[in-house]
């Protein structure tokens, strides 16, 4: 019988904050008739302040994003050199946070996906385009009306690793002014040793985001302050060529055809593969799925070039009466 070489994540616990600081604040909260944050307290009690450090298994563990992704080889590189040095040494993956930066559909929010799901740890997406000020990311203080905890505090608390993948999506478009500065918190947050003892303004409590391993993406480095951008590896990730947009098409086709009981071939045709290159990286996945559907309502268990010449779904037409 042929050997199979099955690779298990390995994860260990990490105390990402002190419980018994939590059961403290309960009883304060309790008195002062704070009933969110109270609610968070006892979940926090509850789950206790253990989490799992997922350590990598290998430095191949990303290999697969060579396929997916060729045109981030170099991000892929040197994110492997940490994986090579986290095995030798038993080790948590750590990284200098990542700033991908590039122009639109490109796909840098797809690959920081894939990386999240191919090292095996959490993921957390905010769109830092859609962010006003800064309390989104560090939380505001429960003495005001609807405060709630930042997104750094929600994933570690309410998720199951210390070490999750955060996407900061589009950095440079972060608005608000200089009271409310979206990306205020990354100052601290960026730096291991103060992100050990991050507060979270709504939560008060010391939590320990040191483990977090931090992907950013822009347009234009323009729009990021210096010192923030001081903090990161800065990649600028070319449009994919030819090869790199063929590449990444064969990978989603596959991707797709294995997932799905749908009857189509393990491998596409060449004609396929060179439309399904043709498009921006962002928009091959909604036209590949809206092709196959086609395909199925033709009666056909294959793919043909005609079937990416239908209406692109999703895109608004004007209706005159």
């Amino acid at each position: 019988m042929a050997s199979t070489d099955i690779r298990l994540t390995v994860a260990e616990e990490r105390t990402i904050y002190d419980v018994a600081a939590i059961e403290r604040a309960l009883e304060e909260a309790s008195g002062n008739r704070n009933e969110a944050l109270a609610a968070l307290y006892e979940k926090m009690r509850q789950r206790g302040g253990g989490r799992f450090l997922v350590r990598p298994s290998g430095a191949d563990q990303v290999d697969d994003l060579y396929d997916r992704c060729p045109n981030f080889a170099d991000v892929i590189d040197d994110i492997r050199k940490q994986l090579a040095l986290a095995v030798a040494g038993s080790e948590p993956l750590q990284f200098t946070p990542i700033l991908l930066l590039g122009e639109p559909g490109i796909g840098k929010t797809h690959f920081a996906r894939e990386l999240a799901r191919q090292l095996g740890t959490g993921h957390e997406f905010v769109s830092m385009s859609a962010l006003t000020a800064g309390w989104v990311l560090s939380g505001s203080s429960s003495q005001w009306n609807n405060a709630k905890p930042g997104k750094v505090a929600h994933t570690l608390v309410h998720g199951d690793f210390a070490n999750p993948i955060v996407v900061l999506d589009e950095i440079d478009k972060a608005g608000g002014d200089s009271r409310y500065d979206p990306m205020g918190a990354l100052y601290g947050l960026l730096e291991h040793d103060t992100a050990k003892a991050f507060k979270d303004e709504f939560v008060d409590i010391d939590i320990d985001a040191s483990h977090i391993l931090w992907v950013t993406t822009a347009n234009d480095e323009r729009g990021i302050p210096e010192p923030i951008l001081n903090r990161m590896n800065v990649y600028e990730v070319p449009r994919p060529d030819l090869a790199a947009s063929l590449s990444i098409a064969g990978a989603l086709y596959r991707e797709m055809v294995g997932e799905h009981d749908w009857g189509f071939p393990d491998e596409p045709d060449d004609s396929v593969l060179e439309r399904l290159a043709s498009l921006p990286p962002r928009d091959m996945r909604k036209r590949l799925l809206s092709a196959f559907g086609s395909a199925k309502l033709a009666g056909r268990n294959w793919l043909e070039g005609s079937d990416f010449d239908q209406a692109r779904s999703g895109r608004s037409r004007k209706i005159g009466f």
